[in-house]
């Protein structure tokens, strides 16, 4: 939370006693978006609107970006009015699939181009489906608690912050730009 108020501000006077429409290019679990939306409420925004320029995604994608569980995604199992309220929002509107797919077919050189989609449609191209035994497995291995879990037990996590958020900064150690560290 407190790096999302860091990176964004709200100018008061654009907001307050206004609707608003917020654009997102995409939302995953929500937490960036429901921050971003409590800081337009807390301008005086009457009404918060959403909108995301990529359909829901309500499945995880686990042929590339490593996507959290489905339960820790924020459109899984969820219409829009039910995702308005958990973020906080008075509506929300996602991109369609069909419209995007036919937009990039469109603009692309291969107007039958198939594409993966699997994180907005839960179709996967090796033909598995979401409670299979090796989403399971995955699920068991990649969630949230399960990450929590072997951090502790590695003794990595420190009382009260998040895993590796080093209180919401970046550890010094990480800088590779050859700065001089001051002693």
């Amino acid at each position: 939370r407190k790096s999302v108020r860091l990176k964004l501000n709200t100018i008061k006077s654009e907001f307050a006693g206004r609707n608003v429409l917020l654009v997102d290019d995409s939302v995953v679990r929500g937490t960036t978006a429901t921050e971003i939306i409590q800081m337009a409420r807390d301008a005086g925004a009457n009404k918060v609107y959403l909108t995301s320029a990529a359909p829901p995604i309500r499945y995880p994608n686990i042929y590339g970006i490593d996507i959290p569980t489905r339960e820790e995604l924020v459109a899984y199992d969820r219409n829009e009015d039910q995702i308005a309220e958990k973020l906080g929002c008075d509506w929300v509107v996602y991109q369609e699939l069909n419209d995007l797919e036919a937009a990039v077919r469109e603009a692309g050189e291969n107007p039958e181009q198939a594409y993966e989609s699997s994180c907005f449609s839960g179709t996967y191209v090796t033909g598995e489906r979401i409670n299979d035994p090796y989403f399971t497995k995955l699920h068991d291995l990649r969630n949230d608690t399960a990450k929590l879990k072997k951090l502790e037990s590695t003794g990595s996590v420190q009382a009260g912050l998040p895993p590796g958020s080093h209180d919401g900064c970046e550890n010094l150690s990480n800088d590779k730009r050859g700065r001089p560290r001051s002693a």
